[in-house]
């Protein structure tokens, strides 16, 4: 295990792989080198867990030696304009998916699919993105997922052709929130919140959806994480004309979601992850995210004019008026046949689609009391109601 997790193995396996040399500006090795002693210690991986974070690391270091090499057999590449994109920042257990899913059928929105991400090199083309070879690759692997992960489907819908978060692709740097989510990394965890310079992993960001557009742009990308919300400064620095998105949510309830969440996730790499450990992992995380968001308003980083608001119970009581809302707010046209998808769409993957999840604020093993004190503020400022622990 420890041959494994070492930098020059993991390297040099990609390399080999690749055929390639370059990861470009050395950015990328801070995060690794964080991550790989929680990988060793406090990670708890078993057997199975070692070889799916190996694989995890070295596709993320494979994917990064081909992009760099691309760029430079394409230099042209750097001069595509990434266009005022509509990027949904709500905290994770807020709606965030279902609504991205929901933008994503308007076909004027270019989202990065799930399968794309997964393998970047060479960029899709208009003329085989619905044929391409590895959407049946990466469908394979997701059709796994609710097998090794029983009830993750519950939760979170995965597909090659489903839009994929942001975090997929900022971990291309290895500063993403995707890492946290899915094994007990606590120590780089507190780094990527606290310590870590975001504005690499922006970069590779907007390398990336430069190359994913190349051969096949759209009028406007359609993005989505929740990985943004600690990071707003750094997001509009990259993209200072970015039409945000902010879903609201009881911070507490959102605690006990995510615990449920993380806790599956977790299972796949190791043995027994608890809802406790999830939940204390991320009960923090959650309060720093609402916190940073709301200093970013008061602090004009983001301007009323440039984020939509959307509130849990309003989106779940009637998606698409909140769909049209968003529309409404940015001046953005909502078409009969964007409007159609979206209802079609719904119909076929509503809640009763993807069964239902239970959970509990007891579960986490938390107080409630002092994070509803320190969530206060936020849920004045943003109209947000207590919900039923």
């Amino acid at each position: 295990m420890n041959d494994r997790f070492t930098l020059d193995r993991l390297v040099s396996d990609a390399q080999t792989a690749t055929g390639l040399d370059d990861l470009g500006a050395p950015t990328w090795q801070e995060g690794l080198d964080r991550l790989l002693p929680d990988f060793l210690g406090p990670a708890q991986l078993h057997d199975i867990g070692v070889e799916v974070v190996a694989a995890d690391l070295q596709s993320y270091l494979t994917n990064r030696l081909q992009i760099v090499a691309w760029r430079k057999a394409h230099p042209e590449v750097a001069e595509v304009k990434v266009e005022r994109p509509v990027v949904i920042v709500g905290q994770p257990r807020t709606g965030t998916t279902i609504l991205y899913d929901l933008l994503a059928q308007d076909p004027r929105f270019r989202v990065p699919r799930s399968w794309e991400v997964d393998k970047p090199v060479p960029p899709a083309e208009p003329s085989t993105y619905l044929t391409d070879p590895r959407i049946a690759e990466a469908q394979a692997q997701y059709d796994l997922v609710d097998t090794l992960i029983p009830g993750f489907a519950a939760f979170h819908e995965v597909g090659a052709m489903l839009g994929q978060e942001c975090v997929r692709i900022t971990a291309g740097d290895f500063r993403s929130m995707i890492f946290p989510t899915q094994y007990h990394v606590p120590s780089y965890q507190r780094w990527l919140l606290t310590e870590a310079d975001m504005a690499p992993a922006y970069d590779l960001h907007r390398r990336f959806l430069q190359l994913l557009q190349w051969d096949h742009p759209g009028e406007r990308w359609l993005l989505k994480s929740p990985g943004h919300i600690w990071c707003l400064a750094d997001l509009m620095a990259a993209y200072p004309g970015a039409m945000l998105v902010q879903t609201h949510r009881d911070p507490v309830r959102i605690i006990a979601s995510i615990g449920s969440l993380v806790k599956l996730l977790r299972s796949l790499a190791c043995d027994d992850p608890t809802i406790e450990e999830a939940a204390t992992d991320f009960a923090e995380a959650i309060l720093l995210g609402v916190e940073r968001s709301l200093t970013a308003r008061q602090q004009g980083i983001v301007t009323d004019p440039q984020v939509a608001d959307v509130g849990f119970a309003d989106f779940i009581a009637d998606p698409l008026a909140a769909v049209a809302a968003v529309y409404a707010h940015f001046g953005l046209e909502l078409t009969e046949e964007a409007r159609a998808a979206m209802a079609g769409f719904l119909a076929a993957n509503g809640r009763e689609e993807r069964g239902a999840h239970t959970y509990t604020f007891a579960d986490t093993g938390l107080e409630a009391e002092p994070l509803r004190r320190r969530a206060r503020p936020y849920q004045e400022a943003f109209g947000v109601p207590d919900e039923a622990l």
